[in-house]
């Protein structure tokens, strides 16, 4: 292809300067935004900094910061990701209620509620020979934690499947209707 446009002239930068040209082993160095107008002018006092240009805020602009906000929808929620989220968290609280039911038997029995309930249903009963209810062998500490343990097990298996039921019933729901919409706002 063959320039017929013929010599072209420099190019002409504000106020009448010259493009520098790239010298070999010099980082390149771009042309100013905003270059100073000669003679001085638009600072105070006539006096500006060379090479430094001032820019002035409009008189009616905001002093307050806009808050930028976004309205997205939750179309769909994935039911494997659901469920393995589901699965950690109730592994998570299933432990949170054997260390907290074994805390609870440690205190109860160090205040001596056992042995006190033990007493009053032997008196009620009337039954102060051995061959009473022993309320504290029946509430042993190994025989409570095993019974939390296996609350905690089914505990899992059902939150697990009812969060994963309840992504594809999501789904289901969010096909005819759109999904949940949310507006989310960016903090200062």
């Amino acid at each position: 292809m063959t320039d017929t446009r013929g010599p072209q002239p420099p190019y002409e930068m504000f106020g009448g300067e010259q493009p520098a040209p790239q010298q070999a082993g010099q980082p390149y160095h771009p042309p100013q935004a905003y270059p100073s107008p000669p003679g001085g002018g638009g600072t105070q006092g006539g006096q500006q900094q060379a090479g430094t240009a001032v820019r002035r805020p409009r008189t009616g602009a905001r002093t307050t910061p806009r808050t930028r906000k976004a309205r997205l929808r939750v179309a769909k929620a994935d039911p494997w990701s659901v469920m393995k989220v589901s699965f950690l968290l109730s592994i998570a609280l299933g432990i949170c209620t054997v260390i907290a039911s074994a805390v609870l038997w440690m205190v109860m029995d160090a205040m001596g509620v056992f042995s006190t309930v033990g007493g009053t249903i032997s008196e009620a009963t009337g039954s102060n020979e051995s061959n009473g209810f022993d309320l504290q062998s029946f509430l042993s500490l190994p025989r409570v934690l095993i019974f939390t343990s296996v609350i905690a097990v089914i505990d899992v298996v059902l939150a697990t499947a009812l969060a994963t039921l309840g992504a594809f019933i999501y789904n289901l729901s969010a096909g005819f209707v759109g999904g949940v919409e949310l507006t989310l706002a960016e903090d200062e």
